[in-house]
């Protein structure tokens, strides 16, 4: 089973692409929310402090090392 949108179904891209697969459209997808997700529903409340940058999730401070290598980064920035 291969879901597309209702545009890609009406369109024929499934026959075209040669799926072999079933496809139906996907239906409802605007309306699904973070709450919605069985494994992955945590939304911490975020704070961000203007002056010193510090970043809180419920209250706790995340820090992290600085990165050493930044791929992609401003050096391949085309745009």
């Amino acid at each position: 089973l291969t879901f597309v949108s209702q545009a890609a179904l009406d369109a024929g891209v499934p026959a075209t692409l040669g799926l072999r697969r079933r496809a139906v459209a996907v239906k409802g997808t605007r309306s699904v929310t973070k709450s919605d997700m069985v494994l992955n529903d945590y939304a911490p409340l975020m704070e961000v402090d203007s002056q010193t940058y510090e970043v809180r999730a419920d209250g706790v401070l995340l820090t992290c090392e600085p990165a050493k290598v930044l791929p992609l980064a401003q050096r391949y920035y085309l745009f």
